[in-house]
């Protein structure tokens, strides 16, 4: 086993900007990118192993030829991938959307639903997202407004800055607004409900789909009850801080501000995934080196066993 550096599926949403391109180094033929999925098992888009033997092969080819047990002791209980790791690039904002929780999506959509967590990388002087609601509401209420194009006065806005928090439950109405870019860490669905979209037209000239009754079914009607902040404190240790961003029962995630080096190690409990925001590093592992830069993703099997990040870089570092 050996750690892997991976290529990402991009995607060319309306919304998207060119900065995953410019900033970040995505290489595709794509006139703008709103997503790319650095770390990803769905059907609609699969990460590609970059480096070493198992080049060129796809994440899921690479699990199924050697078997469930990369993933860890801790992923056996999850049917799926447990996760997908997302950069994401709003140079518009996103339509008002809602996900559902793993009962109903997997019921009606036939894949998990979507609890998922964002980080604001980078963003505009003033730019807001919108996040659940002002005040409680009925069904009917909101039925209401979003026939009659006023659900915007009732739902809650929150201004962010770089290295802010978002945990987003499952049925949580959210929106990521223009001039924001986010590192997402969600669970592996793809399953959106679409509620608002400020009347704009897809590609075909047309209004997009709406999903307004599923979204009345599952969105939780009522004002957020976290914050926009990481769940642990900064520890400053010898050669790096750590800051826990946010973990739940799906994946747990840690930003890495690397000055010197930093010791980790991949044991049978689960991979570890890296997700390079900032700078160069070199990872060392079992006598190998692989580079890591800014806009890089690398994935390293549960049992890999130490290895050494050396450099000044950021990275996330996500577990399950």
């Amino acid at each position: 086993m050996y750690p892997m550096k991976l290529i990402p599926p991009c995607k060319d949403y309306l919304w998207g900007g060119t900065r995953l391109k410019t900033d970040f180094g995505k290489v595709t033929d794509l006139d703008k990118v709103a997503e790319s999925w650095e770390l990803s098992c769905h059907k609609d888009g699969c990460s590609v192993i970059q480096n070493g033997a198992f080049a060129g092969m796809t994440l899921p080819e690479y699990i199924e030829k050697q078997g469930k047990g990369v993933l860890g002791e801790d992923c056996q209980s999850f049917e799926y991938f447990p996760i997908l790791v997302k950069l994401i690039d709003a140079k518009q904002s996103l339509s008002v959307q809602v996900h559902p929780d793993n009962e109903y999506a997997m019921r009606v959509e036939g894949e998990y639903g979507k609890t998922e967590m964002w980080y604001i990388v980078d963003c505009d002087p003033g730019a807001e997202l919108l996040y659940g609601f002002k005040d409680q509401i009925s069904k009917e209420e909101f039925r209401r407004r979003i026939e009659d194009n006023t659900l915007l006065e009732v739902t809650n806005s929150v201004k962010v800055q770089k290295g802010d928090v978002l945990f987003i439950d499952a049925g949580t109405l959210h929106a990521i607004g223009k001039g924001i870019l986010i590192a997402e860490i969600q669970q592996n669905s793809n399953t959106t409900y679409r509620i608002y979209d400020f009347g704009r037209l897809g590609a075909d000239g047309k209004p997009r789909e709406l999903h307004i009754d599923k979204a009345v079914e599952v969105t939780h009607l009522m004002p957020p009850t976290r914050t926009t902040k990481p769940q642990g404190e900064t520890q400053q240790h010898d050669g790096y801080a750590s800051t826990l961003l946010a973990s739940c029962e799906y994946f747990t995630v840690t930003r890495m501000n690397v000055e010197n080096s930093v010791n980790l190690t991949a044991d049978s409990k689960s991979f570890h995934s890296l997700l390079c925001l900032d700078g160069e590093a070199v990872l060392r592992c079992n006598g190998e080196e692989l580079s890591m830069k800014k806009g890089e993703s690398i994935f390293l099997p549960a049992g890999t066993g130490d290895y050494t990040v050396t450099g000044a870089c950021e990275f996330l570092f996500t577990t399950v």
